[in-house]
């Protein structure tokens, strides 16, 4: 009996788990809404930040200021 292999850099994720991801970070995010008493304006700030928090990347805000302080530099993986 031969066993199967998944290739893991093209296997998808189930797609009722990337909705649960996005539903927790819009949760997290929405906290983050709620912790600065509701002001309007860092809805992408905080959808980066619940994301990071969640899903362990860093977001592209800082990365950003990255470049433009330093140069670009490259990611070791």
């Amino acid at each position: 009996m031969q066993h199967q292999t998944v290739d893991v850099s093209t296997a998808k994720p189930d797609e009722s788990s990337l909705e649960l991801t996005e539903d927790i970070i819009r949760v997290r995010a929405y906290q983050f809404y709620e912790e600065r008493s509701y002001e309007d304006g860092h809805d992408l700030e905080d959808w980066l930040r619940a994301e990071g928090e969640i899903i362990g990347k860093k977001p592209a805000a800082a990365e950003g200021e990255r470049i433009q302080k330093g140069g670009i530099r490259a990611a070791v993986a």
